[in-house]
């Protein structure tokens, strides 16, 4: 398992303080429930072993990190408990060394230049960026990438569903570390459904799914001209043709010739395609491999869902 490639695909990881046992288990699942399949625990309480040890007991498809880990007895104790990956506030060397050792991912605290050049002498390809606002936020990031280019960043510490996107269009950072979804409050007072909730928003935020249009399949290129043509004179739309197929507007493609879909297709742009296909996929979701398409840094741009729904094939495209 790529573990850097799972929490990129997953964007945001849940920083998670459990300070009750009993509420380990019901937590993970209102977070899975929102979306989000994946956690860092933090070793600032004394149940922080437990509470990793239950969950990947009972949710071994869940991926869980140790989080705040300071020594290599720490990183012990949390890789026995089962956790994937280690993280740690600060760059402490012999802690990374002790991880790499025991081959499980690290991703240490960095937050200046010299931090990152320990980290890459080590051999490390990401880092968590840590306190990320305090430290500079993606300003601080994106000035580090121009010398760092072959580090990636997991920036962690006053992120939130206001400024998580700034951070996560960025190509360098791999995920959001934060909290704001599991606030100490809820998680003490047994609001799953709450947490659930906001997991979800954070989620679906992070992802902007938007309807950009409605392909519509036409026998033939008149037909699709002709329909093109009375869409733009009875909704007032602006008419354009292509080589495949005219627009009448933004919100309608009438193809010159029937494509995918029974009867058409429906474009749905998301921030992300690659991390909405790896949430859609983690539903059961299955897509059209032969449909992708990807940009020049190999980042998919276009992929088709396998089934139809109504009559009409769905494919996600990358957000303008």
């Amino acid at each position: 398992m790529d573990i850097i490639k799972e929490l990129h695909d997953f964007g945001l990881v849940p920083v998670i303080k459990i300070t009750n046992v009993e509420n380990a288990l019901p937590l993970a699942k209102a977070l899975k429930d929102g979306g989000l399949n994946c956690a860092e625990i933090t070793f600032r309480t004394s149940c922080a072993k437990e509470a990793i040890a239950i969950i990947t007991k009972e949710l071994p498809d869940m991926l869980v990190g140790a989080g705040t880990i300071l020594t290599p007895e720490q990183a012990d104790e949390a890789i026995e408990a089962g956790s994937k990956f280690i993280v740690s506030p600060g760059f402490n060397p012999r802690v990374v060394k002790h991880c790499l050792e025991k081959g499980v991912p690290v991703l240490p605290g960095c937050a200046t230049p010299s931090e990152v050049e320990s980290a890459i002498e080590l051999g490390l390809k990401a880092v968590k960026f840590f306190p990320a606002e305090a430290a500079g936020g993606i300003n601080m990031i994106k000035s580090m990438s121009a010398p760092y280019s072959q580090i990636q960043f997991m920036p962690t510490g006053g992120i939130n569903d206001e400024n998580m996107l700034d951070y996560l269009s960025f190509g360098k950072v791999i995920a959001c570390g934060g909290s704001f979804m599991v606030k100490d409050s809820l998680i003490d007072a047994g609001n799953f459904e709450e947490i659930t909730r906001l997991t979800k928003n954070a989620v679906m935020k992070m992802l902007g799914f938007k309807l950009v249009h409605v392909g519509i399949n036409c026998e033939n290129e008149e037909e699709a001209k002709s329909s093109a043509k009375l869409l733009c004179t009875l909704f007032g739309l602006e008419y354009k043709e292509g080589n495949k197929s005219t627009f009448a507007g933004a919100d309608f493609e009438l193809m010159h010739k029937p494509y995918l879909g029974k009867n058409g297709h429906v474009a749905i742009a998301t921030n992300f395609p690659d991390r909405a296909r790896a949430y859609l996929e983690k539903q059961g979701i299955k897509f059209n491999e032969e449909t992708a398409a990807y940009d020049q840094k190999g980042n998919l741009k276009v992929i088709y869902l396998k089934d139809e729904i109504c009559g009409f094939a769905i494919h996600l495209v990358k957000k303008a």
